[in-house]
């Protein structure tokens, strides 16, 4: 039986209720998101969390910018429970809220407030388009693609960001090319990319990317998570250093 939780350097994730427990993708994202470059003001950062699950990246985005208030959604009830607990025992309780909603009604809800955008949205999306569905009805809903589209997140994404927001997440490596059109269909357009592998010498498995409005060259770059000798590169020591214990 897996550990019940996860813990951290300045918080403890639980994740037993959740489908989808705490790895490295969501470590990678949380980590890797672009906030010291501070595209916004930033004494007036909102944040969004599409698909927050046990609530990690949330975390990880308040302890690394103190001036966040963060919006978290999700549409698995057990998830959103989970979250909402684990919000609830950090330190930053105060400024993250979780939401059982999906992108579409909260989309909704935030486009009856005047001028109401977010600086910085993020996503750890459902991304399996081909595979076998799961019996687990809770564990299908997170990983098949099917219940998040890509154009759909990345429409209601642009509608969300404020013009010098940016919006980050991480992806299959197979997918990068499909979703930077997808990306240019909404006025989306990469400005950092990062391709992941798992080893030394591996094709990449997974991509990082954030998108702006602004057309530019974006900043490309790799990471390999282990070393020849060891299960964290130091790049990718350095990159978690702050939450890794």
């Amino acid at each position: 039986m897996s550990n019940p939780y996860f813990r951290f350097k300045q918080f403890t994730v639980r994740h037993d209720r959740c489908a989808m427990k705490v790895g490295t993708d969501g470590v990678l994202l949380g980590s890797w998101t672009p906030i010291g470059d501070f595209r916004f003001k930033i004494e007036d950062c909102r944040f969004l969390d599409i698909g927050t699950g046990t609530g990690l990246i949330a975390l990880m985005l308040a302890q690394r910018c103190p001036e966040a208030q963060i919006d978290a959604i999700d549409i698995d009830a057990a998830a959103v429970e989970q979250a909402r607990e684990n919000i609830a025992a950090s330190p930053w309780s105060n400024r993250i809220t979780i939401h059982h909603s999906s992108l579409k009604e909260w989309q909704n809800i935030k486009s009856q407030i005047t001028n109401f955008k977010y600086n910085l949205i993020v996503s750890n999306p459902p991304y399996f388009v081909n595979s076998l569905k799961n019996p687990d009805k809770q564990r299908e809903l997170a990983r098949h693609a099917d219940t998040l589209p890509y154009h759909e997140l990345f429409s209601c994404a642009a509608s969300l960001l404020a013009e010098d927001g940016t919006f980050a997440v991480i992806l299959p490596a197979e997918a990068e090319a499909e979703v930077i059109e997808i990306g240019k269909g909404t006025k989306l357009y990469p400005c950092h990319i990062t391709r992941v592998s798992t080893k030394p010498g591996l094709p990449a498995k997974r991509v990082l990317m954030a998108f702006t409005k602004e057309v530019c060259p974006p900043k490309e770059d790799t990471l390999t998570i282990e070393s020849a000798d060891s299960p964290r590169s130091t790049d990718y020591a350095n990159l978690t250093a702050d939450f890794y214990l």
